[in-house]
């Protein structure tokens, strides 16, 4: 018999592209819009499908893992992700790339559950704290490498190659899957519950779509009588008439299997452990979009210098991810789970409150490695609450369900923390700008606060190159207002990047309360520690 290890390499080379292009395009956005000539909604929705095809299957793709084996599923869902990342490299217009990461997200959202699901059939319970700690330093480094290696790969070898490095990841992955995944299959088969999975999709996709892109609609309409209000609150009642759908499974005897199964929710662990997914999910998600932005806009860094200035902290997070799972059996998870969240969130905060227009990059580092500690300290105890006693029949709806919850966190985390970034800039830039206002001549001020709060309410306008400044200024005199007009977009811009930071703060709070939930029994964890590794 092979040896499981084996088949654990090739699911977390899996797992890791599939986390890593969730954020490897945010430092490619500026080459993309120059090398495809494209505009930046256009290259905005080249993230945000990914991020709607990949979360929007997940329930029915773990299920899919239950009803025709998890192996199946994965080889499927890696031969239509790596096909897609060629697609995504060669393409040569906005609507192609944008297609492609759709088929990109499809295929990651197949292959998501099942690794997961795998590593709970290939381990005994008493002996999945080092695979589960392999899994959670994988989904913590590559959330955080993704933008390291996508500044990297930009810069050197052009933004193509932040999808084509995907394919030989992906031909090994695909090799190791076929040759070392054991092919289970379900001992019976019932009726797939269709009209669960429409209303669970639907309503997914809904919600999703509308909170992920209602700033590009200003919150209003989408087309003809239709508005963001209207998409976001279809989907919430599609979403209550499946869960009602679930609930009624308790009493159906037709043979028909629910897409989540009431049962899962019965154990106290696994909803607790699922709103803290989602809490970590929004968090890590919601903080890198004013990090990341505060650093290039600025401090002025390029995408390779910021991605470098991150490295510490993914390799803080790959390192405690270790620790932490190999550790939590004596620990406890739910000890090291509200540790690790709240130490993101002192991290999180230090780095709000050192941040400003003059700050020396690297004396940011140090807090960055603190971040990296506390999501390393959280996914692998936190992965292995949730599946420390879950039945083998229900091991794909799970794990379809754990993953949504982070998928959806995120969504919600990237898309709330946006739009208080924008209203932030539009409130703090004008802010700023009537204080410097004071340093020109009267006659002045006015229309310089007036053009400056103009361009903060409408951000594709402000180009801190060409910064608007008052009309008919003397040379020298315009020369002057223009330092002062990009002092004014800093000191306003990292005002708002520092108060958005406190929601991300906020639901890693949140978050530690839900922790509070985790609970497993003595003996589960008297087993665990006789068997983990000293």
């Amino acid at each position: 018999m092979r040896s499981p290890w084996t088949a654990m390499w090739g699911l977390c080379a899996c797992f890791f592209m599939v986390m890593l292009d969730s954020t490897i395009v945010t430092v490619a956005i500026p080459a993309m819009l120059e090398g495809l000539d494209a505009n930046l909604n256009e290259v905005v929705w080249v993230n945000s499908v990914y991020l709607l095809a990949n979360t929007v299957p997940l329930l029915l793709t773990g299920r899919l893992g239950d009803r025709f084996g998890p192996k199946r599923v994965l080889v499927a869902g890696l031969v239509v992700f790596t096909g897609a990342s060629l697609w995504c490299g060669l393409a040569d217009s906005p609507g192609t790339l944008i297609a492609a990461r759709a088929v990109q997200g499809l295929g990651a959202a197949a292959m998501t559950p099942q690794t997961l699901s795998f590593i709970t059939r290939l381990f005994p319970p008493e002996k999945r704290g080092l695979p589960i700690s392999v899994w959670g330093a994988v989904a913590g480094v590559a959330t955080i490498t993704g933008p390291v290696l996508g500044g990297l790969l930009v810069e050197h070898v052009g933004w193509q190659w932040i999808f084509l490095v995907n394919l030989p990841i992906g031909v090994v992955s695909l090799v190791v899957a076929v040759v070392a995944l054991p092919d289970w299959r379900p001992r019976r088969w019932n009726r797939f519950d269709v009209p669960g999975a429409l209303l669970c999709s639907g309503g997914l996709l809904a919600v999703v779509f509308g909170v992920q892109n209602g700033q590009h609609y200003h919150w209003g309409t989408i087309a003809g009588p239709v508005g963001v209000p209207h998409v976001i609150g279809l989907g919430v009642v599609l979403l209550g008439l499946f869960g009602w759908r679930q609930a009624r499974f308790r009493r159906r005897t037709d043979g028909l299997e629910p897409l989540v199964p009431v049962r899962l929710f019965r154990d106290r662990t696994f909803g607790a452990a699922n709103l803290t997914h989602a809490a970590l999910g929004f968090a890590t998600t919601g903080m890198f979009l004013p990090l990341v932005l505060y650093l290039q806009t600025v401090l002025g860094l390029s995408p390779v210098a910021s991605s470098v200035l991150a490295l510490p902290m993914a390799g803080a997070a790959g390192i405690m991810a270790m620790v932490a799972g190999t550790t939590w059996t004596r620990v406890g998870a739910r000890t090291l789970v509200i540790g690790g969240l709240l130490t993101l969130g002192l991290g999180t905060g230090v780095l709000a409150w050192l941040a400003a227009p003059d700050t020396d990059p690297w004396s940011l580092v140090p807090w960055l490695v603190v971040a990296g500690v506390g999501i390393g300290c959280v996914f692998a105890p936190l992965t292995a609450a949730a599946t420390a006693r879950l039945p083998g029949d229900l091991v794909g709806a799970a794990s379809g369900v754990f993953n949504t919850s982070r998928q959806v966190g995120g969504v919600l985390g990237s898309a709330a923390v946006g739009m208080l970034l924008q209203v932030g800039v539009a409130f703090a830039v004008p802010d700023a700008a009537r204080t410097y206002a004071e340093r020109l001549p009267p006659r002045y001020r006015e229309e310089f606060v007036s053009r400056i709060s103009d361009a903060a309410n409408t951000a594709s306008q402000f180009d801190s190159a060409t910064p608007p400044v008052p009309s008919n200024l003397d040379p020298d005199v315009a020369d002057i207002v223009r330092r002062i007009v990009v002092d004014v977009f800093h000191v306003g811009f990292t005002n708002a990047a520092k108060a958005s930071l406190m929601l991300p703060i906020a639901i890693l709070l949140l978050g530690a309360l839900a922790a509070t939930g985790i609970v497993l029994p003595r003996h589960s964890r008297r087993d665990q520690i006789a068997n983990s590794p000293r």
